[in-house]
């Protein structure tokens, strides 16, 4: 893999993942050092980390890594619903049943997921990544499907979010399942409305958990 290949996913994963948070700079000689690259390929991944629009520059501070916000978050929802949506029906229309009805039987365990020990919910989120494959795949448009991805990686940076809240997910998992069902009986409309009805619901609790007040330090211990 080349250099700058390996710091772009490499540092794209920690900002994903939120290891590099919200308004940390990213200076050159620092993340060089760090990441065993030179100044040039490191240039290349800050490059192209601008413009997923992961990091951007800021007067007197350099390439900082962006903030997620509520206004950030309701406009990216506003683009991923019309997307979404538009996305479900065409592949409630152009299917292949066989391979939907395998995510039906998945998702119906979907339970186990979220509740088995696993950190970040991976194995929960990997089925979720396959259900967005399979219906880009059956709705066979592939500017959609880029647009998509472009919208995927932001969506990322928000799911740890609900990764501590075990009740939502069952919740979304239920909301995936309608949604494949509707894709399997080849129902647009059901597709689509399964498919705004979860996203309604994640951006609710996106929003409610990120106003929630920080929990009060603990007083145990103190004199």
């Amino acid at each position: 893999m080349r250099a700058g290949d390996r710091a772009y996913l490499t540092l794209r994963e920690e900002i994903l993942e939120g290891t590099l948070a919200a308004g940390i700079v990213l200076g050159e000689v620092e993340q060089s050092l760090r990441l065993g690259v030179s100044r040039t390929p490191l240039r290349e991944a800050l490059t192209r980390l601008t413009s997923d629009r992961l990091i951007a520059a800021h007067t007197g501070r350099g390439l900082i890594v962006t903030e997620i916000d509520e206004t950030r978050i309701r406009e990216l929802f506003e683009v991923r619903q019309a997307l979404e949506e538009q996305s479900a029906r065409l592949a409630a229309r152009r299917r292949v049943p066989g391979e939907f009805e395998a995510l039906r039987q998945e998702f119906r365990m979907a339970d186990d997921l979220v509740t088995a020990p696993d950190p970040g919910r991976r194995r929960y989120y990997d089925l979720v990544a396959r259900l967005d494959g399979a219906v880009d795949r059956a709705a066979g448009n592939p500017f959609l499907a880029t647009t998509l991805d472009s919208v995927r990686t932001h969506v990322a940076r928000i799911r740890r979010l609900a990764a501590d809240n075990p009740e939502r997910l069952r919740e979304a998992a239920r909301e995936h399942l309608l949604i494949v069902d509707a894709i399997v009986e080849g129902s647009e409309s059901l597709a689509a409305h399964a498919t705004q009805l979860h996203l309604y619901r994640s951006l609710n609790s996106i929003l409610a958990t990120i106003a929630a007040p920080a929990p009060a330090p603990s007083s145990q211990g103190t004199p």
